[in-house]
């Protein structure tokens, strides 16, 4: 798709369809609607008089239109809800949305000015992601009724906007767009098709193209370092584990001396549940269950390629948790790289026993702030549903952060406690610690707490995106499936400790 930024003339695009956002209570006096107003005739007043637009977010009105001069002949009004709760990162739906709605008339090309003030690479940012992000579908495996609709070029334009800032939102849009597409590609694979080896070998292509350096562990190697919790869990399968280690040196770092940022993820292929096997009603999501490590590697990758002045580290455990006559039995003990034991209670708290070995390895490999990312418990879909993901850890500044750049890229965190009144309902009676807490109680918060025993001195939070990865529904800017959830907010995070 050709991607392009314009500063004036929005009518003059060399485009098939303009779009423009509205608001509810809006009227055509204002603005670029007042502009459009004219070029059509009356109609957009006249469309939103009569309410075929109320301009709640998602709602749209499309208007044709001939007017000399201009290529463009039709006009989509694009509902936003209300105008004091716009801000950058809301431009980002109304533009994915906005090219849905034109795909599915095929349409190829269309303008679209978001009616916002501020920065200019962040309001192009956000309008190209959106309109990427857009344009996932489930459909890769279907042999027919697949979507062959597609755009071949979208104009944004920023009033104002200098070229240079343009260009730089543009080509920023595209790296995070389509590193967030790379994270719902692999969040949608079968699992007979991206098991941990083909997860490696992704994640090398990948780190290839964005100029990462890639180091694939594998099992004898995990052994040798004393990774006993994250082997336990791969024994019951015939797919081998990885370790997937990304590693990011900016040319030039502005970072403190010591200070490397690490992302983990939680890379689970496929899980059975094991030996505590799961239902099978349902079992078919648990493909999806590699998120937090797709995650990583679409994170890794936007970083890659963005080039910021801080080095970064990205582990990702890729593991299928399967049942056999090898695998894990509940009561079994296990000791974790950092020497620690752990009485298994239930293989399907497998998550938790990867991450161990992987935050600590992430740390002894010099990362002292650790974000790590999984989907980690179904009791953080029962505590925050699918409109936030669940936040705890070790250093409050470190959390208030993320939550705070989250509010800007529209991705939600929550906090969640943690404390030694929660930790001592880990504690075993025959091992340092068990991977399971109380029946029913605080299911979300006993996976951090486990988690946090094997960081050391490391800043450290926990991203429980168990709720969040995956939508079950189609919205207005985006398919149904794999959200590629905190993709924006980590590199943001990353972009910001320069």
């Amino acid at each position: 798709m050709e991607f392009q930024g314009i500063g004036s003339k929005f009518t003059a695009a060399s485009v098939e369809a303009l779009a423009v956002v509205v608001f509810k209570d809006d009227n055509a006096n204002d603005g670029i609607l007042k502009e459009l107003d004219a070029l059509t005739g009356g109609q957009v007043a006249d469309t939103i008089k009569a309410k075929e637009i109320n301009g709640g977010q998602g709602e749209t009105a499309l208007i044709r239109f001939s007017a000399k001069g201009v290529k463009a002949t039709r006009l989509l009004l694009v509902g936003c809800g209300e105008r004091d709760k716009y801000k950058a990162s809301s431009v980002a739906i109304a533009s994915g949305t906005a090219a849905r709605t034109l795909r599915k008339l095929n349409l190829k090309s269309f303008a679209f000015d978001a009616r916002i003030d501020g920065d200019a690479v962040e309001i192009a940012q956000n309008a190209v992601q959106g309109v990427i992000t857009s344009q996932f579908e489930l459909d890769k495996y279907k042999t027919k009724d697949k979507n062959t609709k597609s755009l071949s070029k979208f104009v944004v334009h920023v009033d104002g906007g200098k070229p240079a800032d343009l260009k730089k939102g543009v080509e920023r849009g595209q790296i995070i767009g389509d590193s967030m597409n790379f994270a719902r590609e692999l969040a949608n694979e079968p699992p007979n098709i991206l098991h941990p080896t083909e997860m490696a070998k992704r994640a090398q292509a990948m780190a290839k193209e964005a100029g990462l350096k890639c180091e694939v562990l594998d099992e004898a190697k995990m052994e040798k370092l004393g990774m006993g919790s994250l082997i336990s869990v791969t024994k019951g399968s015939e797919q081998p584990a990885k370790l997937i280690v990304l590693r990011y040196t900016p040319a030039k770092s502005t970072a403190k001396k010591g200070d490397v940022i690490g992302l983990v993820g939680k890379g689970i292929t496929f899980d059975t549940g094991g030996i505590s096997l799961k239902p099978g009603e349902g079992m078919d999501a648990m493909k999806y269950d590699m998120s937090g490590g797709a995650t990583t590697l679409a994170a890794m990758r936007a970083i890659g390629l963005l080039k910021p002045s801080v080095p970064v580290i990205g582990v990702v455990a890729a593991v299928e948790n399967m049942p056999d006559g090898k695998a894990s039995r509940p009561s079994d003990v296990v000791t974790a790289m950092n020497g620690k034991t752990i009485e298994i209670l239930n293989t399907d708290a497998e998550g938790r026993l990867i991450l161990a070995d992987a935050v600590a390895y992430a740390e002894k490999q010099g990362a002292n702030r650790i974000i790590d990312m999984a989907t980690l418990t179904g009791a953080v879909i029962i505590a925050l549903g699918g409109h936030n993901t669940g936040i705890m850890g070790n250093d409050q500044e470190l959390v208030d952060e993320l939550i705070s750049i989250g509010k800007e890229t529209g991705e939600g965190f929550w906090q969640l406690p943690l404390g030694p009144e929660y930790s001592k309902d880990i504690r075993s009676d025959i091992a340092d610690i068990k991977n399971i807490g109380p029946r029913g109680k605080a299911g979300t918060i006993m996976g951090a707490v486990f988690i946090q025993e094997f960081v050391d001195k490391a800043k450290w939070a926990h991203l429980d995106i168990a709720g969040t990865a995956w939508h079950d529904g189609v919205r207005p800017h985006q398919a149904k499936g794999p959200t590629g959830v905190a993709v924006r907010t980590l590199v943001k995070f990353v972009e910001k400790s320069q």
